[in-house]
């Protein structure tokens, strides 16, 4: 299997690389797993809804412009589907069983994912209905994923 995690924005804190490097090393024993850092859009404060939608858009541009067609696209999504560790860790099974060996997580920048992206989107995955920075949740999700693979392979971790 080869996961992608496509995330808008330049990681900064150490603590957080450190943390997202760790997990990528013990990945490496369940898959092959890249992440593509692109940039974000420079946004002013006080921005009216149109200038958010274009900055959205052009982030969402450079996000499918990484996306290869065979690619089944999981977005990381306050609106999308609240789900278990397990059931997760489930999903990730189905996938592999039907034949999707490319997943994409997707993380958009501080004002979200576009339209285009989200159509884009095979599911929508959200991890709370609180608003997290954009670089933790790359760090919560490849903890995630690990955790996932470790719960298909009845290794102990996951309690």
């Amino acid at each position: 299997m080869k996961i992608s995690i496509i995330a808008v924005g330049k990681l900064k804190e150490k603590y957080l690389k450190q943390g997202i490097e760790e997990y990528m090393k013990r990945l490496t024993a369940y898959a092959k797993v890249d992440i593509i850092e692109l940039p974000d859009e420079k946004a002013p404060e006080n921005m009216s809804e149109a200038e958010q939608e274009a900055i959205k858009r052009k982030e969402g541009e450079r996000i499918l412009s990484k996306i290869p067609l065979d690619t089944y696209v999981i977005s990381l999504e306050i609106k999308g589907d609240m789900i278990s560790s397990e059931t997760f860790a489930k999903k990730l099974e189905n996938l592999m069983v039907h034949g999707k060996s490319k997943i994409a997580f997707v993380i958009g920048g501080s004002l979200g994912l576009s339209e285009e992206v989200q159509e884009r989107s095979d599911y929508a995955l959200s991890f709370s209905k609180m608003t997290f920075p954009h670089q933790l949740m790359r760090l919560v999700l490849v903890e995630q994923v690990y955790r996932g693979f470790r719960i298909l392979k009845g290794e102990p971790y996951h309690k």
